[in-house]
């Protein structure tokens, strides 16, 4: 073989890969997460084509990962994305959940989210598909999912960022303990994306889990929703009281309603749905989950056929990807902790702002705990009158923001690795809280930042200066405080 060719040819032997691969005797390095296994099949050594080389590779294209990618193509890396589905967004387009909430505190007085989030924002508002629910704690904008699939790939484009959709990350290629590679699969075949600098934003944490590295998964995660979208829409008042009265008769758990208007149009998106007992990281539930939910959508609609006969609701859309709220978490320097969140603690390190109340979607019951920071709380279900209380009492005082801390993205074994999105170090309380999108998207943004900081200075990741990434992201449009 050539010299150039070798530089263009990985060699990948059974000794080479990675946390969960195939080991020197061919058997499958089975882990928790792959008990169903039953027998091990030894995979040639072979070689495998590199299909792109890059400064920063980041693997999931949601928002969060767009993100990521953006910033960092943006300060000047060369950037490969890499997005199993057709399109990039994640929950926002594929799963079709089509609101960001506020970016103000809880007090609607002062700006704590700007960055990206708030430039897609005004770029779908150039195009009239945004509509804004100003002083709600629940709706901060409702938007054209489909319009911010399209606006995404411009955005990509005008960053010179180099994209993979239809494309799944395979397995960490490590050499001499360092990450070197990802191999993926898509219509190409087989191949390595090399690169310096990695994100991990696939929400599953996928790439840190098959390197090995600690991850948790809790005990009662917070189950996923299928989407839908309807036209001839009543109101959700009125069908979340169908889901109370007959939702037993088909088989319809009770969960949470809500929905959100597509602004432009006559249709309506509707959560309604719950999936309980599903691991989404795991192949078998994931795909037992996304019929489930597909199955509840469509006793919803039996429920309307039989007593409401007169109704003109007709189902015009299933998303591409159940909405997952939670799966594996990557422990890393920091666990985000729920008290972290409701008492509003400050961060030397913050490189993210929220005031989303905490919103636990729970396993054990129908319904949602809802926490907010001025110590009150609610516990609502379809169908039934709200019950209040406190979680604390009564202060003079209380906060209108959290933050979340750079050291919650870092696992901090190999120091080009950095994650973001939903798979971050925090517990059920503070996760219930930070998990929503806009909170995550600028996880994506301080990820994409750190990884070209780190590059650009010859700094493993953990060991960077927080300063410089904050005082990089407030450089760039976002909010620091």
């Amino acid at each position: 073989m050539s010299t150039k060719n070798r530089r263009d040819f990985l060699k990948l032997s059974a000794l080479e890969f990675a946390g969960g691969g195939v080991l020197a005797s061919g058997q499958w390095n089975r882990t928790a997460a792959d008990n169903t296994v039953q027998d091990a099949i030894r995979e040639p050594s072979r070689i495998l084509p590199v299909f792109a080389e890059a400064d920063i590779c980041i693997l999931g294209g949601s928002c969060t990962g767009v993100f990521a990618a953006i910033r960092a193509a943006r300060l000047g890396a060369s950037v490969v994305l890499i997005e199993k589905q057709n399109s990039f967004g994640g929950t926002a387009t594929n799963s079709m959940v089509n609101v960001w909430h506020s970016l103000m505190d809880t007090g609607f007085k002062k700006q704590i989210i700007a960055g990206l989030t708030l430039e897609v924002i005004e770029r779908l508002k150039k195009r009239g598909v945004v509509e804004f629910d100003q002083g709600s704690a629940s709706v901060g904008c409702g938007f054209n999912s489909d319009e911010m699939k399209i606006e995404l790939d411009e955005m990509i484009q005008e960053a010179s960022v180099k994209p993979y959709l239809h494309t799944f990350f395979s397995m960490p290629y490590v050499r001499n303990g360092q990450l070197e590679a990802v191999i993926v699969e898509n219509k190409s075949g087989r191949g390595a994306i090399k690169a310096k600098m990695f994100v991990d934003a696939t929400g599953d944490g996928d790439l840190c889990h098959r390197l090995g590295l600690e991850t948790y998964t809790r005990e009662h995660l917070q189950p996923p929703t299928t989407c839908a979208r309807f036209s001839g829409w009543d109101s959700v008042h009125h069908f979340s009281q169908l889901f109370r009265e007959h939702g037993e008769e088909f088989n319809v758990p009770l969960g949470f309603v809500w929905g959100q208007d597509v602004p432009g149009s006559e249709v309506y998106m509707l959560a309604g749905t719950r999936v309980y007992g599903a691991d989404c990281s795991n192949a078998e539930q994931l795909t037992q989950a996304e019929m489930e939910g597909r199955r509840q959508v469509r006793a919803f609609m039996d429920m309307v056929r039989k007593y409401q006969p007169k109704s003109h609701v007709v189902l015009q859309a299933l998303p591409s990807q159940i909405g997952i709220r939670e799966t594996r978490h990557v422990k890393c320097q920091y666990q985000l902790k729920g008290d972290d969140v409701l008492y509003g603690k400050r961060f030397e390190d913050a490189i993210a702002n929220g005031s989303y109340r905490v919103d636990i979607h729970h396993q054990d019951k129908p319904g949602l705990t809802f926490k907010y920071l001025d110590g009150t709380q609610s516990y609502s279900r379809p169908g039934y009158p709200s019950v209040n209380g406190r979680w604390r009492e009564k202060t003079v005082s209380n906060p209108t923001f959290y933050q979340i801390p750079f050291r919650s993205l870092v696992p901090g074994k190999y120091d080009n690795l950095v994650v973001a999105g939903r798979m971050l170090d925090a517990d059920l309380v503070a996760f219930s809280a930070v998990r929503v999108m806009v909170n995550m998207n600028q996880t994506g943004e301080a990820a994409g930042t750190a990884a070209y900081l780190a590059l650009d200075s010859n700094t493993p990741i953990p060991a960077l200066n927080a300063t410089t990434i904050r005082k990089n992201l407030a450089e760039k449009g976002s909010i620091v405080i």
